[in-house]
This record gives structure tokens, C-alpha cells and sequence, in this order.
């Protein structure tokens, strides 16, 4: 067993004593560091403020569901909330019909375990869970020069300050940079990130293309990573140019 290696912290939204206290007890025994929160409001905070790695959620909370922690998270940018909207989550629930796990999937839980459990059950998820979405989240960190893009999360940094992006514009920053410096045929990002074929006249490449490299420079004025090759395609440089 190796969770004292991996040192995960976990979130524990629960509101039941003997369950909460059992838990918290055998998890930090374990190696994990535990947040225990007994309602959805000090969940959420603790989750916005805390960024655990792994989050087990209760459905029956006093001041409201288990499910909507599940869809404020999954709904949440990573930026104006802070709240990571990919945090591992694994409901813990004595709901145990068809339809409460299939609310919990549909609300965006990554793992659904009904109460009573065993703990070493428990665990094994908690491992298993952790360690698939620890080898996703490193493929999936992309760092360009001064920008850097968690696509699992949607985030974007330039220079370390936040930078929103609408989906379109992240999508097309996130396929620039999977290669960088390779100028990518017009054609070839319609097609990937819009579905389009065979269409020269549409603007909406350039237009897209525009606003994102006016997001960049106004973290980064005076620079240019995003760059276009007219007649060709775009292209995002290492170093800003």
C-alpha cells in the first residue's frame, strides 16, 4: 500500500459522527491528509480554498443535497471560483437505488459507493481514482513560454495571472499548443475545433485567433505568440516574439 507516498489530501463532507469520525481516523492513519467538512456551505469553502485531491461527498447534508456540491464543482471555471472543476469525486451514499447512483453520474461524480461499505473498498477507489486522474492531469499540463494550460481543468495562465478563455478560443490555443511552432493549416483547425469542411471564406478562424492573442498581450504587451502565416495557418511560438 502506498498512500502515505502518495500524501493525497482528501476532503470529507459528511455529516454523520460515527461515520465522519471513522473515516477521518483510518484515512489519516493511512498517510492521507484529511478537510472535514459536516454541510455543503463549509464543503464548498473548503474546496475553493483548500484544493484537495480527492473529494468523498455525502448526498444527505443538512443544508441541502450532496448533488449540488457535484454541480456547483463541475459547473465552476477554475478561475473566478477556484474551485478545480476536475477534482476527483466520490460520492459516499446510503441512496443506493438505480436512480440516485445514476443522479450522482449525471451531477459528475467520478466514483458512487453506497453506505454500508467496507473501508478497504473505500480505499482502493480512493487509490485507484487518484492515481488515474494524477497520470491524466500530467498529460494534460501543456507549458508554452510563459503560458501555460491545464487542459483538464480549462485553465489558462500567461505569466502566472489567470486568463479566461471562451471555449472556442481555448480549444484553439490548446490545439496550438500540442505543437508549437508548427504553423497548422487554416483547414485543418476549422475542421478539428469547428467541424467544418471545404470553407475558405469563413472568418471565424481569424476572428477567434484575434481576440485570443488580445488576451495574451494584455498580460504580455509588445509580444506575439500566436502567429499567423497568411495563406497558411497558425502557428504559437516557445518564445514571444
Amino acid at each position: 500500500m502506498s498512500t502515505a507516498d502518495i500524501a493525497a489530501t482528501i476532503l470529507l463532507v459528511e455529516d454523520d459522527m460515527p461515520t465522519r469520525t471513522f473515516l477521518a481516523d483510518n484515512l489519516t492513519a493511512d498517510g492521507y491528509e484529511l478537510l472535514v467538512a459536516e454541510c455543503a456551505r463549509d464543503g464548498l469553502r473548503l474546496l475553493e480554498t483548500k484544493f484537495p485531491d480527492v473529494a468523498l461527498v455525502d448526498l444527505g447534508l443538512p443544508d441541502g443535497s450532496g448533488l449540488d456540491i457535484l454541480r456547483h464543482v463541475r459547473a465552476s471555471d477554475g478561475v473566478v471560483s477556484r474551485i478545480d472543476p476536475a477534482v476527483p469525486l466520490i460520492v459516499i451514499s446510503g441512496r443506493a437505488g438505480e436512480l440516485d447512483r445514476l443522479r450522482g453520474f449525471e451531477r459528475g461524480c467520478d466514483d458512487y459507493l453506497c453506505k454500508p461499505f467496507g473501508y478497504p473498498e473505500l480505499l482502493a477507489r480512493i487509490t485507484a481514482l487518484h492515481e488515474r486522474l494524477r497520470r491524466v492531469t500530467r498529460r494534460d499540463l501543456i507549458a508554452v513560454g510563459e503560458i501555460e494550460i491545464d487542459v483538464l481543468a480549462r485553465s489558462v495562465r500567461v505569466s502566472g495571472t489567470p486568463v479566461p478563455l471562451p471555449a472556442k478560443e481555448f480549444e484553439l490555443l490548446a490545439t496550438l499548443a500540442r505543437d508549437p511552432e508548427r504553423v497548422i493549416p487554416k483547414a485543418e483547425l476549422l475542421e478539428r475545433i469547428w467541424g467544418y469542411r471545404n470553407s475558405h471564406t469563413t472568418r471565424t478562424l481569424d476572428s477567434h485567433a484575434s481576440r485570443l492573442r488580445r488576451r495574451i498581450e494584455a498580460i504580455q504587451p509588445n509580444t506575439r505568440y500566436i502567429v499567423n502565416r497568411w495563406g497558411v495557418g497558425y502557428a504559437l511560438r516557445a518564445a514571444a516574439a
